[in-house]
């Protein structure tokens, strides 16, 4: 009888270790599968989260830690697919562009921003000059490039050494230089599209724009 006894509250003792660990588990998987859900949301809001890391603290006596991903490719990618630019294939050209920024110390977001206002993203260019931001183009004639990454380098280094080196780092001190007989929608419009593109929503930007800090996301 006592043998029969113990062997039941053993196997009571089983189960009841067996429920805790299952309970344990299925709760660690639940606050693993809504924290990725969260993160999800969160990469274009992180434009220049290249190398940081996100400590989801400790589920069930493991340490979690997610390596951040630099999301500024996509950011600039979905904006152009948004608009249909020309500039295909759009991973291409994005990554171009993030990278170019990076070499000459310039915000990601200037170069698209003006390509958008100058030629709705290259849909409006002088024909066979690749000249997106109506760099160079004026009445004595058109600066003409071999190609869109030729075009685009010139101009990032040009904005970088003669714009936002000697302090003209916002849409309208840049406009003051750039264009200067625009009334002022140069730069809102160019503060829109920067606008844009660190919300990755058109609705966004409009409503959120303000003199962007071109400083803010840099790499150098």
């Amino acid at each position: 009888m006592v043998k029969f006894t113990l062997s039941k509250y053993l196997l009571c003792l089983s189960w009841f270790f067996l429920a805790i660990f299952a309970y344990t588990a299925t709760s660690s998987l639940l606050y693993i599968t809504q924290r990725k859900q969260e993160i999800a949301i969160i990469p274009y809001r992180l434009p220049v989260a290249a190398s940081s890391q996100l400590s989801l603290g400790t589920v069930a006596g493991v340490s979690i830690n997610i390596e951040g991903i630099d999301a500024r490719q996509d950011i600039v990618a979905a904006f152009l697919t948004r608009y249909k630019s020309p500039l295909q294939p759009y991973d291409h050209f994005a990554k171009f562009i993030v990278d170019t920024a990076d070499k000459y110390g310039i915000d990601y977001r200037l170069i698209p921003a003006i390509m958008m206002q100058e030629s709705n993203l290259c849909k409006s260019i002088p024909e066979g000059s690749y000249n997106c931001l109506g760099f160079g183009i004026h009445s004595r004639g058109t600066l003409e490039f071999d190609s869109y990454e030729e075009s685009i380098d010139r101009a990032t280094r040009e904005l970088k050494k003669n714009y936002i080196d000697i302090g003209l780092d916002t849409p309208e001190k840049i406009m003051t230089k750039y264009t200067p007989g625009s009334n002022g929608s140069w730069a809102a419009s160019v503060n829109q599209w920067i606008a844009e593109m660190e919300y990755n929503s058109r609705e966004l930007g409009k409503a959120e724009k303000s003199d962007a800090d071109l400083t803010q996301y840099t790499q150098k």
